[in-house]
Formats: C-alpha cells, structure tokens, sequence
C-alpha cells in the first residue's frame, strides 16, 4: 500500500448508500425486485430475500473500482451485497483473493467475514432486473450514484469494467467518448485506467469465452497498475 493516500471520505460514501438503499426512480426494477423478494426458488425457499436497491462495498480507500452490471436476482438480491451468493460472486472473489484484494475466496452471504483489501465494488444498475437487462433509462437514472462515487473514491486509479454495460456506463459517469469496449482493452480516462473484461456470468464463463487465465490474468494486470 502506498504511503500516501487522499483521506478516506467513509461518511459520504455511507450517505449516498443511504441513499441508493431507499431509491424508487425505476417503477418496473422496484416491481421487480419485490416480486423475486416473495416468489424466491426452490433452493433459497426459507430465506428473506434483501429486495431493495443494493449498496456499494468495499475499501473506501481503495485504488481499485469494480464496476458490475447489476445485482443478480437470486443472488445480491437475495443476500443484500453484490457480486455475493451467485456464481458471478465466486469468480470475483476467488480472483480477488488471489490478488490480494480479499481476505477470503468466497462471497456467501453478509456476515460471511469476506473484508475487501484496495478495491471497493460498485455496479451500473443498483437493483436486479429482469433477464438482467436494464433499460436505457433506468441505467440513466442509476449513473447519479455512480458519478457521486467517482467524486468520493479520491484514490481510485484503476477501474475494472465487467462486461460492455458496466464499461458505458463508466465511460458516461466520466465524460469518455468513443471508446470501445473489449476484454483486456484499457484506456486512460481523467487521469484513471479504465480496464476493460468480459463479466463473470454463466452464459461467459461456461461456454469458455471467459476462462479462468483470461480472469486471473486480468486482475494481475489491474494490480500491477496500482502505483
């Protein structure tokens, strides 16, 4: 960790979770996510599902920004912390343990003891929406969140986009234009890297187009970055 770094800014960042937490601008995702919170599945029957907008997590002081497509609807939806509970989650936590950004190569649930090290994990959406496809607008209306973020991260060098939507929806919250999205691409955007990689799902990690090499190694490639 370098030695200097900006003062960590942890009450903003505790407000505008606050924030997101209580958001109703998109009718449908707050439909949505309240419908998937009683229909549940078969396998999380006897649990209480989260069902509101998700906040943000990780180290406030973190060099590194994550930044996700949105809360999967069994899975941060359910536990109430992204990337947490799904197999999205298992890939970006094995990663980040093994990179030294997490204490720990699994994201269960809240109170699972997972502590982020460097890295703070935010995402383009802040609720689940349906086929995991946000609409225009409503990735409009969430890019507040993530433009206030950028303002309160103040040592953030590096930011990891998952997947084309995570890296729009960085480029807008930055002023970026004309950059164009693929895996391993990086640009340098108001004196941040921005990184690009395909995102953690099943439909990319089983059918190979994202492998475990090609994740690890972007998270090599991220830490070696840090300065």
């Amino acid at each position: 960790m370098p030695a200097q770094l900006l003062p960590v800014r942890k009450n903003e960042l505790e407000l505008l979770n606050g924030r997101v937490v209580r958001c109703k601008e998109c009718p449908r995702l707050a439909a949505y996510i309240r419908k998937v919170g009683r229909e549940k599945v078969k396998r999380f029957a006897d649990e209480k599902y989260w069902g509101r907008p998700l906040p943000s997590w990780g180290d406030p002081g973190a060099r590194l920004l994550i930044v996700g497509l949105a809360p999967a609807a069994h899975g941060g939806n359910r536990t109430g912390r992204m990337f947490t509970g799904d197999s999205s989650g298992d890939w970006l936590a094995r990663a980040m343990h093994e990179s030294g950004f997490a204490n720990k190569p699994a994201s269960v649930a809240l109170g699972d003891g997972l502590v982020l090290r460097d890295a703070y994990i935010t995402a383009a959406a802040r609720c689940a929406p349906p086929d995991n496809k946000p609409l225009p607008e409503e990735l409009a209306n969430c890019s507040r969140y993530l433009s206030a973020e950028l303002g309160i991260l103040r040592n953030v060098q590096v930011v990891l986009a998952l997947g084309k939507i995570a890296f729009d929806a960085y480029c807008k919250a930055s002023g970026a234009k004309g950059l164009a999205f693929s895996h391993g691409a990086r640009f340098s955007v108001a004196g941040r890297t921005l990184l690009a990689s395909y995102h953690p799902s099943r439909q990319n990690t089983n059918t190979g187009r994202l492998t475990w090499e090609m994740w690890s190694g972007i998270f090599k490639t991220a830490k070696s970055m840090l300065c």
